[in-house]
């Protein structure tokens, strides 16, 4: 099988890897940080798989289509993980939050679409967040950018469904990574990044189409997108700006 993933030299995209490592798979690896994307690779290699890495910023959209459609061109991709994504944090342009959480994610699954639906079959994942579903005033570059993403996974899914291709979006709690662990919060519900991956994949394999995760936290999430902006801001202001 050949998965092809962004962001996967750290976090969940790096537990993916160790999940996925095996012989037999193939992973096509992006990311960002040279001595990290080696690393992982390394590791997966060592576990049996056959593994390609690209470094490159996923906000080259152009440098994105290129290497996607290469290694379609390699071996045809069964699954496209677009997980590459950066959280909001003093400092950090709200720009460039939707063009690494929204764009590069979308590019790197539109590059596959067209071949997939020709193909009949192939699997895009969309790595969003259960921010997605309320907005936030403490973050609201980074809620806008992972609901953009839900928005545009769900509303993707009947219309390639036809075509045989499966759309999976998946909407994460606090999962200790190091995006998070900048946070100056108590997250709620925090699990390790293995244990994500573990509940990921396993929702992947059962074709979910979402998979939202911990249910505390996804009811919280969704009890909060419900409520009366001026009770939920009320509630969420308590918190310190993650933006």
């Amino acid at each position: 099988m050949h998965r092809l993933l962004t962001g996967a030299s750290s976090g969940i995209g790096r537990s993916l890897v160790a999940r996925w490592a095996r012989p037999g798979s193939l992973l096509s690896l992006q990311g960002r940080d040279s001595a990290r994307l080696v690393e992982v690779a390394d590791r997966a290699r060592a576990a049996g798989a056959e593994v390609e890495t690209a470094l490159l910023d996923v906000r080259d959209t152009q440098a994105v289509r290129a290497w996607v459609e290469a290694r379609d061109d390699a071996v045809p991709i069964d699954m496209v993980v677009a997980n590459a994504g950066i959280a909001g944090s003093p400092g950090v342009p709200a720009s460039d939050i939707m063009a690494v959480n929204v764009v590069g994610k979308i590019a790197t699954v539109d590059a596959l679409l067209p071949r997939m639906r020709s193909r009949r079959r192939g699997h895009v994942v969309l790595v969003s967040s259960l921010a997605s579903f309320f907005a936030s005033p403490t973050g609201p570059a980074y809620a806008a950018s992972k609901a953009a993403l839900r928005f545009y996974g769900e509303g993707l899914s009947p219309r390639v469904a036809k075509d045989g291709v499966l759309v999976s979006v998946v909407c994460p709690g606090f999962v200790d990574t190091p995006l998070t662990r900048v946070n100056r919060f108590r997250m709620p519900f925090l699990m390790d990044a293995e244990r994500a991956a573990f509940i990921i994949d396993r929702g992947l394999q059962a074709r979910r189409s979402r998979i939202a995760f911990p249910l505390p936290t996804y009811v919280l999430a969704r009890i909060m997108g419900t409520l009366p902006a001026v009770l939920r801001d009320a509630i969420l202001m308590r918190q310190p700006a993650k933006e």
